[in-house]
């Protein structure tokens, strides 16, 4: 489906379509709630929040949402949506809330803000913003996951013009305070309490284009997804923003994108080898899942490092395994593992030399050039003479 109809096309009645009673304990039903809040009529507007929502929902739904898609939502609407929404996730397998816009700290408790929000005193929040506890709660009768994703921590412009109703009570502070979710919650910020995020200056806000990098790479354990989302975000921020997750899950693996193919969960019990070493022959890895042909065989990219610029050459093979190492070999750790690559998507698991890590994004091969996104090797490869 066409991403741009698919967000045009969702609407209040649609999400209200599905909530008839008992049709939301469907086993491995999954439903989202999506708000992107930019057009504030009472201070600046924020650029990229519908963007971000948007392309969040999209992506939600090619991972088995049903999603209900909100932007520029007001404080009734919200509040609607958010009703209707708890109805419909009560007894699901997954249920998710992704809002992007302003969100604040007011003595001690987390608000989501509406469009139409006036909020000149500390008291007013009740009546015009929503809850943060609220929201929790309508994920929180799930079977397997309950997910909150906050890209709400932006330096808000509220909290500068608001009076305070006691003297001695504690001002708004920057971004959102420490929350504390039971159960089977996670509650992801995208800036760590106290701290703000950044709106960014691109089509997405840095944390929502790394949660888009990594929220469909399947195989990946969903606090280990949240994990490379917080590396990217570093990274692209240049260690300003840290995002950070509130909530303790059991023992049980949970998975956005499909469980891990063969023998990739062998990589959390390997060591990693030091800078340079050379790690083990290939044979000797699992193989993974079928990989597209069209990948398959040795590809370069020269990519900066420092003052100069390094090689990184990548060994496809057909059995769906890899081998890196960068030129020279300072650059990037030499490793390997298993690779899955198909219908533009693809997604790597190291399993020697660099323990743990995962990567993923998108591809497109035209002849001897590949189109690549992922932390790992962003841009043109093209097809090594080796």
């Amino acid at each position: 489906m066409d991403r741009r109809k698919f967000v045009s096309g969702l609407t209040f009645a649609t999400a209200l379509a599905g909530l008839a009673p008992g049709n939301a304990a469907a086993e491995g039903k999954r439903v989202a709630l999506v708000i992107g809040n930019g057009a504030y009529r009472n201070v600046p507007r924020l650029l990229n929040p519908p963007n971000d929502a948007g392309d969040i929902a999209a992506a939600l739904q090619r991972l088995g949402f049903a999603v209900h898609l909100m932007t520029n939502a007001g404080f009734d609407e919200m509040r609607r949506g958010l009703i209707a929404f708890g109805r419909e996730a009560a007894g699901v397998d997954m249920a998710s809330v992704y809002f992007a816009g302003h969100g604040m700290e007011i003595n001690g408790e987390n608000w989501l803000i509406p469009i139409d929000a006036e909020l000149k005193r500390d008291t007013d929040a009740a009546n015009e913003a929503i809850s943060m506890q609220s929201v929790m709660l309508q994920v929180s009768d799930t079977r397997s996951l309950g997910l909150v994703i906050l890209d709400a921590c932006r330096n808000n412009p509220f909290a500068a013009k608001m009076n305070r109703s006691i003297a001695t009570r504690a001002g708004p502070r920057a971004g959102l305070g420490r929350i504390e979710p039971v159960g089977n919650v996670l509650v992801a910020y995208a800036a760590r309490d106290g701290t703000t995020a950044l709106d960014g200056d691109g089509r997405n806000s840095p944390f929502a284009a790394a949660l888009l990098r990594n929220i469909e790479t399947p195989g990946v354990e969903v606090t280990f997804m949240f994990r490379n989302v917080r590396d990217d975000v570093m990274e692209a921020t240049g260690n300003e923003q840290q995002p950070f997750v509130y909530g303790s899950l059991s023992r049980k693996a949970i998975y956005l994108a499909g469980e891990p193919s063969n023998g990739v969960e062998a990589a959390a019990s390997t060591t990693a080898l030091a800078p340079g070493s050379s790690p083990p022959p290939p044979s000797r890895l699992p193989a993974a899942a079928a990989i597209d042909p069209a990948l398959v065989g040795t590809w370069e990219i020269m990519v900066p490092s420092g003052h100069e610029q390094s090689r990184w050459i990548w060994q496809i093979m057909a059995n769906g395994t890899y081998r890196f190492r960068a030129e020279p070999p300072r650059a990037a750790r030499a490793h390997e593992g298993t690779i899955m690559a198909a219908n533009g998507r693809w997604s790597l698991h190291a399993i020697r030399g660099l323990s743990g890590y995962n990567d993923g994004g998108a591809y497109e091969v035209h002849d001897t050039l590949a189109m690549i996104t992922g932390r790992l090797g962003t841009g043109a490869w093209k097809r090594s003479a080796e």
